[in-house]
């Protein structure tokens, strides 16, 4: 997987899954209960169970959530590594583009001193 430029599988997968917000909200919830099932997101959600379930096989394909099976019920919970690993590429490329425009301003203020040093007074 190449983190750095954006073409990994997982930074796909994951940026693709938190693109809705419905899923968004699920992995909120999870982080605030530890573990649930899809019956119990859906409770505070507008959408039906059947949804949930599906927008959870999106987050669990993703690998941002993961499901046991703990006697008839499927309990979920939030699993980091790949939003960590998601967030570290997001850094990364925050970290170039900051370098990027240190560059920029370097060069736009040599190019004032330059430009005022040769003008007559």
């Amino acid at each position: 997987m190449n983190e750095r430029d954006g073409t990994g599988d997982s930074v796909d997968s994951v940026l693709s899954a938190l693109a809705d917000p419905t899923r968004r909200r699920l992995l909120d919830l999870l982080a605030a209960r530890g573990e649930a099932t899809a019956t119990t997101l859906a409770e505070p959600l507008p959408v039906s169970r059947q949804a949930v379930v599906k927008h959870l096989a999106v987050l669990d394909a993703a690998g941002l959530v993961s499901g046991s099976r703990v006697g008839r019920e499927v309990r979920y919970a939030v699993r980091p590594a790949a939003l960590d690993a998601t967030a570290r590429w997001m850094t990364g490329l925050a970290a170039d583009w900051d370098r990027r425009l240190a560059n920029i301003k370097r060069v736009a203020e040599a190019a004032e001193r330059d430009s005022s040093s040769t003008r007559p007074d």
